[in-house]
Formats: structure tokens, C-alpha cells, sequence
């Protein structure tokens, strides 16, 4: 598939609740000399932004920095292969590349957890709306006293030397659009501002701060201020949940840290200390 520039003028105002996003305006805000981001493309559709810069970085065509916006994505995932739909222009879409070569790999495994902390705090910033992270990379918010997902964050490896962050957004789905009753919108949660572009930008602004504030301390997640950070938004610490393990194990117990690892440390009834390093988290109502 050949993406199509979003910035054609065909159609631009066809949904005025969703008009597109301003390709040229973004690489204007987004793009300066010494920045992080060394280029910002929007498509109008394609499969997927990760599949599509993951294999770019493949080729050698990319480069660190390298931000690819999709107005809508027909075969989006996320975590587990889970399928990642939205109607078009309703959300942020889009993936990142990012080379730490000077980090050890060690510690690439905070990047999602990272993400998670720039986009809960680009979205405070710009959409004036309470969010909280699920570990390990998942954005809630309240609608209707009710805790829902309403973005995910996607971490694959580019090549030998880099990371490809991919972010998934619902920002004006209203309740009939929702895939599942337990996902949730920026709109539904009442944000102040749905303007994507605005959204998009304090997003990417705060994924900078927070990437080389994490670079300067050499990946390190406590002096980089990370860590206290993560914990401090995480929704998941504090609770009764169940893990759900690679090969069919599960895991009850109560979320007491997040380790230097980046770890869901889980105390279970048996008194040991368990750390979670990948599967799927439910919270526990009632437990």
C-alpha cells in the first residue's frame, strides 16, 4: 500500500467534528535544528505506522527522530496482537523512531513506560484531562465514574539499533463508535480540547523532554526522575490484580512497585514478591 499525504487538499473538510490534521503546520512546530524530531509525515490510511516505519528502519531509510502519522489505520495492533481499530481521523495514530545507542540496552525496556509518562503529561498539558497509566503501557481515563482505556503504546526493535514507540489515541469516539464497552475517549472523559493538532504536538513535545532527560542520565530510571515519576501515575500499584502470563500461567496478587526494570512487582497471598516482566494486567474490582 502507498500512503497518501494527508495534507492533499481533496475532501479536507468532509467531517468538521474530525477535520484532518495540518501536515505542513506540524513540521513547522515540530522540526528545528538541534530537535529530536527530524521528521514528521502524515499519511491519509495504511496498515499500520509501526509495520511501516519498523520496516523503513530495516531498509536504512530512517532515521532517529522520524514521526509517521496515519489518519486512519486498517490494520492497526496493539499489545498481543490485538487488533486496533478507530474510525478515520477520530484519534492520534501515530509511531516513532528512536536510536539510544548511547543507552544500554539494558535499559530500553523503560521506553514504553516513558511514553506512557509523556503522553499522560503532554495530554494533561494540552487536552486538560485527567489520565493514569496500567501497566505496562496503557492510557485510562474516567467516563462516568468508570475507568476505561483510551490509548495504548506499542514498542517494537528497528534493525539492531533502534525502537519503533507506536501510539494509539481515541480522542472524539463517541459511545457507539467504541470498540468495547471498556474503551473509553478524550472527548468522552471530558477534554477541554480535541483539536488533534494541539494534541499532537504536546505530545511529541513532552516524548522529547522526557526521551532525553532519560538519554542525560544514561538510561538510568531513577536519576532520570522516570521511575518516581511512572509510579506516581500508575493506576495499577495499589491494587489487586491478575497477571496473565506468556505460556498460560496466571498470577493474583497486589501491584506493591514497579523495579528498576520496569518490572510489576506483585505481592501474592503466599508472601512472596513476584516481578511481572510481560503479559496482560486486569484490575480486580471487589478483591
Amino acid at each position: 500500500m502507498t500512503p497518501r499525504d494527508a495534507s492533499e487538499p481533496n475532501n479536507r473538510w468532509t467531517d468538521l467534528e474530525r477535520p484532518p490534521l495540518n501536515a505542513v503546520a506540524l513540521r513547522r512546530a515540530l522540526v528545528r535544528e538541534g530537535g529530536l524530531w527530524s521528521e514528521v509525515q502524515v499519511v491519509q490510511r495504511t496498515g499500520s505506522t509501526n509495520s511501516d516505519l519498523v520496516a523503513r528502519a530495516a531498509k536504512g531509510l530512517a532515521v532517529e527522530g522520524e514521526v509517521l502519522v496515519a489518519e486512519e489505520q486498517t490494520a492497526g495492533r496493539g499489545r498481543l496482537d490485538r487488533q486496533w481499530t478507530a474510525p478515520p481521523r477520530s484519534g492520534l495514530f501515530f509511531s516513532v523512531l528512536l536510536r539510544p545507542t548511547d543507552v544500554p540496552v539494558s535499559h530500553w525496556g523503560w521506553l514504553p513506560l516513558l511514553t506512557g509518562v509523556a503522553v499522560a503529561t503532554g495530554l494533561s498539558r494540552a487536552a486538560g484531562v485527567d489520565t493514569a497509566l496500567k501497566w505496562p503501557n496503557d492510557l485510562l481515563v474516567t467516563v462516568g465514574g468508570e475507568e476505561r482505556k483510551a490509548g495504548g503504546i506499542l514498542a517494537e526493535r528497528a534493525a539492531d539499533d533502534g525502537v519503533v514507540l507506536g501510539v494509539g489515541l481515541n480522542v472524539t469516539l463517541h459511545e457507539n463508535e467504541l470498540p468495547v464497552p471498556t474503551a473509553g475517549s478524550l472527548a468522552l472523559a471530558g477534554a477541554v480540547n480535541t483539536d488533534r493538532d494541539p494534541l499532537l504536538r504536546a505530545v511529541l513535545r513532552s516524548l522529547e523532554e522526557w526521551y532525553r532527560r532519560w538519554r542525560t542520565a544514561g538510561g538510568d530510571p531513577v536519576s532520570s526522575g522516570l521511575h518516581e515519576t511512572y509510579a506516581a501515575g500508575c493506576a495499577t500499584l495499589g491494587r489487586v490484580v491478575r497477571a496473565e502470563l506468556p505460556g498460560g500461567r496466571s498470577i493474583i496478587g497486589e501491584a506493591v512497585a514497579v523495579d528498576g526494570d520496569g518490572r510489576l512487582v506483585l505481592a501474592t497471598k503466599e508472601g512472596v514478591q513476584e516481578p511481572v516482566g510481560a503479559g496482560d494486567i486486569v484490575h480486580l474490582r471487589g478483591v
